[in-house]
Order: structure tokens, then sequence, then C-alpha cells
């Protein structure tokens, strides 16, 4: 046992020595060190991101789901008043489709959302229905086949849409019918044909031209009051426009002329608005607006230079902004002035004209004294 404790004792000792040695030794010059090992980086836990919008919106977000309403088929994106059954509210939620409309309602308020169609499946029920409002929505086109399940609707308003075209099938007893501010550019024939209680009519804001009003374009229009063609891009009056007509709005196109005697078939035209085009005195015959019943007329930043002939019943003149230099009370006025007399006895005959505005024009105070003794019922005149 002591001869192999002597063997051992060396190896032990030659095995230390090498381990020291092996510490301290220092690389080669030129020799590169051995990199040491990075630790790895810790996986970030990934949420899902939010789902952005097709387009940007300036409309406040979805509003959620309201509390159950007392009515059991109420749309819970939308508000059933308590005290107003025959109503649903579903206005200003960011929508993007119609819900299903309860066969109860009447009145139905859809306006600023983002609706893009009308499906006939939310409207199938809905046979009742007397008022909707779409407007501010963006709404393409209307499937005819919605419109024909609304007998009883009365009131349409889809103002500020993307309608191309005049939507077809409209319902007969239409009253009011607002297509104002979409992209409008086709009336289709016959559209209006059906519709003998509309009232009003206002496609302000669109695309129409010249070639889209054919002659039997208002067809069957026989009760419609008002009618509104403003900032649209017409260079002629519309043909065939109602004879029942009260009120006719055309400010903002690019009407150059009128007709002669193109106002003479309008037994109840009493409101006139042409401000903003390209009339002339060469574009205006004379008489052009000396109808009984006009009580308003609007022809604010035209090329006109003379005062056009009027009737004693109109009791507002728009003459503002136009080329006129200088004013002939005498010529202008209704009546004979010299035997034009005692006014008080005769207030039928008396001029109305109570408000004219001529500013804007290249006009220097006085009044002309022809002017007031002619329309003495005068109270406003802008000079």
């Amino acid at each position: 046992m002591r001869s192999s404790l002597c063997w051992l004792l060396p190896l032990l000792l030659i095995l230390a020595s090498g381990a020291q040695g092996q510490s301290t030794r220092r690389p080669r010059p030129g020799s590169r060190p051995r990199p040491r090992p990075q630790p790895r980086p810790r996986p970030t836990p990934s949420f899902p991101q939010p789902h952005e919008p097709a387009e940007p919106t300036d409309l406040p977000p979805p509003l959620p789901p309201g509390p159950p309403s007392v009515f059991p088929d109420c749309p819970r994106e939308c508000y059933c008043p308590p005290d107003f059954p025959s109503a649903l509210y579903c206005d200003s939620r960011n929508l993007r489709k119609v819900p299903v409309i309860p066969p109860r309602i009447h009145y139905l308020y859809l306006q600023n959302n983002f609706i893009s169609e009308l499906p006939v499946e939310s409207f199938k029920n809905a046979t009742g229905l007397r008022w909707i409002n779409l407007d501010n929505n963006r709404i393409r086109k209307v499937d005819q086949r919605v419109l024909e399940k609304l007998p009883s609707l009365v009131f349409l308003y889809m103002e500020k849409n993307q309608l191309e075209e005049v939507p077809s099938a409209l319902p007969r007893n239409l009253e009011q019918l607002r297509l104002s501010q979409n992209h409008i550019s086709r009336i289709p024939p016959g559209v209006f044909s059906k519709l003998e209680n509309l009232l009003l009519l206002d496609l302000q804001h669109n695309r129409l031209s010249d070639g889209v009003f054919k002659p039997d374009t208002f067809q069957g229009l026989k009760s419609l009051m008002q009618l509104n063609l403003a900032h649209n891009i017409l260079r002629k009056m519309p043909p065939k426009v109602p004879s029942a007509i009260h009120q006719l709005y055309l400010d903002s196109n690019k009407i150059e002329t009128i007709p002669n005697g193109y106002f003479k078939g309008f037994p109840n035209l009493a409101f006139i608005r042409l401000n903003y085009n390209r009339l002339s005195d060469r574009g205006l015959p004379k008489n052009s607006f000396n109808i009984s019943n006009l009580l308003v007329l609007h022809l604010s930043h035209n090329k006109i230079s003379n005062v056009p002939a009027i009737n004693n019943k109109l009791e507002h003149l728009y003459l503002n902004n136009n080329s006129i230099e200088k004013i002939n009370g005498t010529q202008i006025c209704p009546h004979d002035l010299v035997a034009f007399h005692d006014f008080s006895s005769d207030l039928e005959n008396v001029p109305h004209l109570r408000y004219l505005r001529l500013d804007g024009n290249f006009l220097k105070p006085p009044i002309p004294l022809d002017l007031m003794m002619c329309f003495r019922l005068l109270q406003s005149v802008v000079i």
C-alpha cells in the first residue's frame, strides 16, 4: 500500500499544475477571442390590435347598446321612446346597416350614420312607414323593391348621400322628396309620373345639366308647390315646370337667358330665386317678371344693367351686385306717376314694394325722388 501511495502522489501534483497553467494561459497575438454566448431575449406577449375603419370618420364612436326597451321588438342599437311608440331613433350611432324595422314604426330616423344600402329584409314588415330620414349617409342606390313595400310613405329625406340618380318606384303618396347634396346626374324617365301628391322636390347641390330635363320629366307632378334646382350646372330654364308651382329656386347655375313668356304659365308663382347666374339685359325679355302673383324676386349677382319691369304686387326685390348705373323711377313704376295722385283712396293699386336692395352696383345716393313717389310703401332701400 505504501508503494501505491508513492505512485499516486506525483500523479496528483502533475494534474494540479496543468490546471493552474491552463487558467493563466493568455491568447496568442493575432488570435480572435471566442464570443461569449448572449442570453436569448424573452418573448414579449402579443396583444390584438384594434380594428381600424376602412375610411376615417368625424362622427362619434359607435354607441353601446342601450338598456332593454319596454318594446320587445326594439333594436338594441336604437331607441324606442315609451311615449312615442310609432317612432324609432337610430340616428348618429355610426351604423353600417339598417336594423330590422318593427311593423309598428311610422317615423324612422337613420340620419348621420355610415349606411351604404337599404336591405329589403330590414323593411319587409315596415309597410306603415310614413317618415324616413336617411340624411348624411353613404347610400349610392336604392333597391326599388324597398320603396315598393312602403305605400304609406309621405316624407323621404336622403340629403348628403352618394346617389347618382333619382330613385325609382317612389311611393305614390309621397309629399316631400329631399335629395339635395348628392351626385345625381340622371332622372329616369317617368320617375315622377305617379306622384300626384308631391308638394316639395329638392334637387339642389347635384350635377344636373340641361340634357337631363325632357318635356315630360315633371309630368304627373300636379300638386308641386316648391321646386329647388339650385347649385347645379343648368344653362337654360328647365322645360315644362308644373303649373301649380309656388316657389322656384334656380340659384348658382349658369343660366344666361329666360325664354319670352316663360313665367306666364304659373298663376300661383310667388317666389323666384335666380341669384348667382349669368343673366343680362340681353337675356331678359321685357316684362319677364311682370307677373300678377309674384311677391319675392331674387336677381342678385348677375350682369343686369337696368331694373326689370315688375308688377305692383311685388314686395321684395333683390338686385344687389349687378351692373346697374342709374334708376329711372318713372320707367319702372307699374303705374303712371302723372295720374297717380292720391294713393290713399286706391290702396289696392298702390305698388306693394317694401324692400329694395341695390348695393353692389354703380349707384350713389341720394335715392331718386320719382322712385319714392312711385313706391310709397317702401320701408327699406339699400344702395
